[in-house]
């Protein structure tokens, strides 16, 4: 783009167009004008490099809401990180941002998603642990907002560094549904080596993420799919695979410490008679309780 003030390519400034006779006699304006015109020019690229794109909403709504604008770049503050954005993720959870039925997300005008990889621009006050030039992914704070732009802040405790082996787009495509499936297992599920867990949806992506985890950590998995996915969840490492479509039964195996519903409804109604005693069934997506078994398994849900 060419940035210079109008009627700079007129020869304004530089004389160009006057006449010899002219600018021979006025060498000091035309050094002068020259000057100016360098001084503008860095001013105006100065103004478009405070500025960045950014996909955002004014108001909630359909996806015709989605506009692509100039907005100011951000500055990172206390704890946080200025990232140069190199690819961010989209995902169910921005959905509900943009119909404005997230229970988490700033009022309009915002920023949409949440995910993120790129490099470290600037580093905020009192953070440590990263560098400029530090390639790094993750999420951008407890908002779930900010991503979708050029350049975007991040609390630098909810960033790690860049696998080397994965790339931009696969950084970007992993933190949220990954750290799910980690807190489904772990923080809620207290899943522990040699436990035997039950997970619906096996082939989904949080469900694909919680199936490498559990095999990781030491756990039998079952995994509850379609017919097309089951060769795909068996190369992931579940050791047993149950088909919803060809009529089999979750009943059909023997019980489960754990359970991890992504799917919800009938499936998850189905599932809830083989756990163990003391066995714990965690939801994703059901906000409802479930009536209890007269064995009293633990019911826990992780809705964001």
């Amino acid at each position: 783009m060419d940035t210079r003030p109008t009627g700079a390519s007129h020869g304004r400034f530089d004389g160009e167009n006057s006449s010899p006779g002219s600018a021979a006699r006025r060498p000091g304006r035309q050094i002068a004008g020259r000057a100016q015109q360098s001084e503008r020019v860095r001013r105006i690229d100065s103004l478009h490099d405070s500025n960045m794109k950014a996909a955002r909403i004014h108001r909630f709504g359909a996806p015709d809401v989605v506009v692509v604008e100039d907005v100011p770049r951000p500055a990172p503050a206390a704890g946080e990180l200025l990232i140069k954005v190199a690819a961010s993720g989209v995902g169910p959870w921005d959905a509900l941002i943009r119909e404005g039925k997230s229970k988490v997300s700033p009022p309009p005008p915002l920023t949409l998603g949440s995910d993120l990889s790129g490099v470290v621009e600037e580093v905020g006050p009192g953070v440590s642990e990263f560098k400029k030039g530090d390639e790094i992914y993750g999420v951008t704070n407890h908002q779930f907002c900010g991503a979708n732009a050029q350049y975007a802040v991040a609390h630098a405790n909810m960033v790690a560094l860049r696998p080397s082996r994965l790339s931009h787009v696969e950084s970007a495509s992993a933190p949220v549904i990954a750290v799910t499936a980690w807190q489904m297992l772990f923080e809620y599920g207290n899943a522990k080596p040699n436990q035997t867990v039950m997970i619906l949806g096996a082939a989904g992506n949080v469900g694909a993420y919680a199936v490498q985890l559990a095999v990781n950590a030491g756990l039998q998995v079952i995994g509850v799919v379609g017919s097309k996915d089951i060769e795909y969840v068996k190369a992931l490492g579940s050791q047993t695979v149950v088909n919803y479509q060809a009529g089999e039964s979750e009943n059909a195996v023997r019980p489960v410490d754990l359970i991890l519903d992504t799917v919800g409804g009938e499936t998850r109604e189905r599932s809830h008679s083989i756990l163990k005693t003391g066995g714990v069934l965690v939801s994703v997506v059901s906000t409802d309780p479930m009536l209890e078994r007269p064995t009293c398994a633990r019911y826990s849900s992780t809705l964001r």
